[in-house]
């Protein structure tokens, strides 16, 4: 079983982030607050429209301290400008340093993502031994949940990578799933050993052998594995992590838009829906993407949860409420414990160009061009 960290957990906000800014952002805080009352928030953005949503929270107006910022990031703002223009100065750019500077435990924002990850890496740095972050999220599954990662922080991934991810998901499942061993699997064209690019053949050769203690590796899965719900954690780089992401998106509205057209289509079939209709909220709550929101920045030397820009005050709520159990439940010591129990492993035919490309986002150009996307 977890066991909670105790004391108060403060929480920074990027106010300015996302579609809708304070409007979500101060409603989803308060009620955050209402289920975690020794949070505190620490709130960056336009004073005046923050303080403005808050005098509708008395509640929260008195356990969140407010600073000022002037600069929003876009959210159509390429990496590279939002660093220029938001460095040091952007709503953004101060909620990842009060995480830095010991002001707040985990910052959450809901703006742009390739921002969000570039300032997090140039600001809290990288944990030690990690070379590249990942973004990990819930995905609901016919079993429940499961956790997912990469889903779109980096671009490719060599088999240290893939381990990494491995064991940075399985610490994360650990945590929300409350399960001592989590089951892993790495995301591939088939479940067959010989299938796939040696670069997942060799991340599964790894795992399989190292037998690591805080995760049960159970092979390779495929597509249709996530939405089963097969295993608790998936391993996939980031390029393919958020074509399966949009996909998955783009499918449960389709499935939506089919419904929607099938119940208005008769006289008998609205007549059947208004039987049925306890069953349409029940799938329909079931696959609210605001009830999995919030993704997690794996690897970071501090904790940043990214919430979806378009979501309302339940679904940012949400993303608060998983930023405050990755501080409770320790997320970075039980990953720091887990890298330091994996030893060393060394790549059978490893070359120095492959070490070079596993080490490339290292370099802050690297970084900013790898995320111009």
């Amino acid at each position: 079983m977890n066991e909670a960290k105790t004391g108060l957990v403060r929480i920074s906000l990027d106010a300015m982030g996302g579609d809708h800014g304070p409007s979500v952002v101060i409603p989803g805080a308060a009620r955050a607050l209402e289920r975690h009352p020794d949070a505190r928030f620490v709130v960056f953005g336009r004073e005046a429209e923050i303080n403005a949503e808050l005098e509708k929270f008395p509640a929260l107006k008195d356990k969140c301290t407010v600073h000022h910022s002037d600069v929003a990031i876009s959210m159509n703002d390429k990496p590279s400008q939002a660093l220029r223009a938001g460095r040091y100065k952007s709503s953004m750019w101060m909620a990842i340093d009060a995480v830095k500077k010991g002001e707040a435990d985990v910052c959450v924002s809901a703006g742009n993502t390739g921002a969000l990850m570039v300032m997090a890496r140039f600001c809290l740095k990288m944990m030690q031994g990690m070379d590249r972050p990942a973004l990990a999220g819930l995905w609901p599954t016919a079993k429940g949940e499961s956790v997912v990662l990469d889903l779109g922080a980096s671009i490719g991934a060599e088999a240290e990578n893939l381990v990494d991810m491995a064991i940075m998901g399985s610490a994360m499942a650990r945590i929300i799933f409350d399960v001592e061993r989590p089951t892993v699997g790495l995301l591939n064209v088939g479940v067959e050993e010989i299938k796939g690019v040696e670069q997942v053949k060799e991340a599964g050769r790894i795992l399989r052998e190292s037998n690591l203690p805080n995760l049960d590796y159970k092979g390779f899965v495929e597509g249709d594995d996530i939405g089963k719900g097969t295993t608790d954690v998936v391993v996939t780089e980031g390029f393919s992590g958020n074509i399966a992401l949009k996909t998955a998106e783009g499918t449960a509205k389709q499935i939506g838009e089919y419904l929607r057209e099938a119940i208005g289509r008769s006289l008998l079939a609205k007549i059947g829906y208004v039987f049925a209709r306890g069953a349409f909220k029940a799938l329909r709550h079931k696959m609210d993407p605001r009830r999995s929101n919030g993704g997690v920045f794996l690897g970071l030397d501090g904790i940043v949860v990214k919430s979806h820009g378009g979501t309302d005050a339940l679904g940012f709520a949400n993303a608060i409420d998983v930023a405050y159990d990755m501080v409770k439940y320790e997320l970075l010591a039980k990953i720091s414990k887990a890298l330091a129990e994996r030893g060393e492993w060394v790549l059978p035919g490893a070359s120095s160009s492959m070490v070079e490309a596993s080490g490339a986002a290292k370099s802050p150009e690297a970084l900013v061009n790898g995320t111009e996307r």
